[in-house]
């Protein structure tokens, strides 16, 4: 099986200016996400930025990274713009692991792209792990997903889904929890910027309903182990470096 992993890394963040360049452990945290990357067994990995000193820092590390459009308004959009740029296939499968992930499971990116390789009617697959308490169920920053039989997303939500309508129900639910990682196919991110935005996106703040809404297909692989956290705050970042140093 052959994939490639892109990452978005863009330099604004409004919670830590300047992220992917942050240290951990002695490497920025984009350098740290690659090297999770590369062990996934991906045929190549490319950080894709918005800025210069970010590619910079990539070749100082033998990381190949493409400059693209900083107006892109999403990780997909700016994954679009690089396979256009380096001339990928239209059969290839791309995975978008975000910058902001230095813990990410490398055997979960390469099941991602797996999902995809036996998912022939879709155009992207995801991740999912159950839940198992109601706080989180309910959490409307917890995205939940529900699937179908053959595995393919039937809808994507901040709210509790399936609602269970009666106590009977309540007890027997299954929710799943949505991991943000994607495996696309080349062909598929070629069209994805003529997509029109949708309302239910903006509702929701969840760019693969647009994908949904247009009549695609995506595969949801679920895995049983909960993916370690991003880093969005400090106290995040500080606990990423403390594992890295007891490493």
């Amino acid at each position: 099986m052959a994939f490639k992993v892109v990452i978005p890394a863009r330099y604004a963040s409004s919670r830590l200016p300047g992220k992917p360049l942050l240290d951990i452990a002695g490497k920025p945290m984009v350098i740290r996400v690659a090297e999770q990357a590369n062990k996934s067994g991906a045929s190549a990995v490319v950080i894709a930025t918005d800025f210069e000193k970010i590619i910079q820092v990539a070749k100082a590390h033998d990381v190949v990274a493409v400059m693209t459009n900083v107006d892109h308004v999403s990780g997909t959009d700016r994954i679009a713009e690089v396979v256009q740029t380096l001339n990928w296939n239209d059969d290839d499968i791309v995975v978008n692991v975000q910058g902001d992930e230095p813990l990410i499971d490398p055997q979960l990116i390469q099941e991602v792209a797996l999902t995809l390789v036996h998912s022939k009617h879709a155009v992207m697959a995801t991740a999912c792990h159950a839940i198992h308490d109601e706080a989180t169920i309910l959490n409307p920053n917890v995205v939940k997903v529900t699937f179908d039989t053959n595995g393919n997303a039937l809808y994507f939500s901040r709210a509790p889904i399936p609602y269970p309508r009666d106590e009977e129900h309540k007890q027997k639910i299954k929710a799943y929890r949505h991991i943000g990682i994607y495996a696309y196919r080349v062909d598929f991110l070629k069209q994805y910027a003529d997509l029109t935005v949708t309302e239910l996106e903006q509702i929701e703040s969840l760019e693969q309903l647009r994908v949904l809404y247009h009549g695609y297909k995506i595969a949801v692989a679920v895995t049983d182990n909960a993916p370690a956290n991003g880093v969005d705050t400090q106290a995040d970042l500080d606990e990423v470096r403390r594992i890295f140093l007891n490493k």
